[in-house]
């Protein structure tokens, strides 16, 4: 297995500010399974991966492509200070508020600003903190006001 479909699964649960083990129990698989598949270890079956794409509320999409077309980008990690904060209650209020406004799903709205937030990290030059991703929350909620 590669890192990719690991790093697709961490950033998906984050986003959706789900546990492990919460996610574990909906995919029916082991908690120290998901958790090695989200380090880039395991070899998962199609099935597993199509569970946990389920209970992430997703669905599992497999391509077959040529060799001389170009890969897909693989998402960049999310830092663990940002996961952090996808948890608290803030973050959670104002992507509901966002997915309110625009009349999307929650998940999706929560999984793109995460997204755009971590966008940030390169223009550092240091790790972000708590106080910092708030400040990036406050820039993405000001400019998503219409």
């Amino acid at each position: 297995m590669t890192p990719h479909l690991g790093r697709l699964i961490r950033a998906r649960r984050a986003a959706t500010g789900r546990t492990i083990a919460s996610v574990a129990a909906d995919a029916g698989l082991s908690v120290p399974y998901i958790a090695n598949l989200e380090n880039g270890r395991g070899n998962p079956t199609l099935s597993a991966v199509a569970n946990l794409a389920t209970a992430l509320g997703a669905h599992l999409v497999v391509e077959l492509a040529d060799d001389n077309e170009p890969a897909r980008r693989d998402p960049d990690a999310l830092p663990d200070s940002l996961i952090q904060f996808a948890r608290s209650s803030r973050f959670s209020a104002e992507a509901a508020r966002l997915a309110k406004a625009t009349r999307s799903p929650q998940n999706a709205v929560r999984e793109r600003l995460l997204h755009a937030m971590a966008a940030m990290v390169p223009l550092t030059r240091r790790p972000l903190s708590g106080l910092d991703w708030h400040r990036v929350l406050d820039t993405a909620v000001l400019i998503a006001r219409e």
